[in-house]
């Protein structure tokens, strides 16, 4: 089972908790300063706010939330096979959880990872400034080739 991961830009984090919270009848799984995400049930979304980076109402990223690093191993593996490029983050911690997870560019700029959480961690890294969560750098956008590198 997966879920698609909506990382969007806010204002006001406050009024953004509120609002989803109220749309989606559901409560924040986590909340941290700048940062809060809802693991909905239905229909199965992370829904992801960070305050204070990018353009309010903007995507600040897009994703798929995987149970386990072999099911971001074989995203990976498969991103290879099709010839996407991609780019790897082994045990990175970001938006306050260690994650591994793999990054594809798609049309446009999107950016898509797709990610598990290990564990959870006391600090945000990678959500300063106009980047994307712990994406410092777009992941590929061509080119069959599979990097490795470390968040933030």
């Amino acid at each position: 089972m997966s879920r698609i991961q909506l990382a969007l830009n806010v204002s006001d984090l406050d009024e953004a908790i509120e609002f989803y919270a109220k749309f989606f009848k559901s409560e924040p799984a986590k909340v941290r300063p700048g940062y809060a995400n809802f693991a909905i049930d239905e229909p199965p979304l992370k829904l992801v706010l960070i305050e204070g980076v990018g353009q309010p109402g903007s995507i600040n990223h897009l994703g798929v939330e995987v149970f386990s690093a072999g099911e971001v191993n074989e995203a990976t593996n498969y991103f290879a096979e099709i010839g996407l490029a991609a780019r790897v983050e082994s045990e990175t911690t970001c938006c306050y959880a260690v994650q591994d997870k793999v990054w594809v560019g798609g049309p446009d700029h999107a950016q898509w990872e797709v990610y598990t959480v290990l564990a959870d961690a006391a600090i945000a890294n990678g959500m300063e400034g106009d980047s994307t969560c712990c994406s410092s750098e777009p992941a590929p956008t061509s080119e069959a080739s599979v990097s490795t590198s470390s968040c933030c």
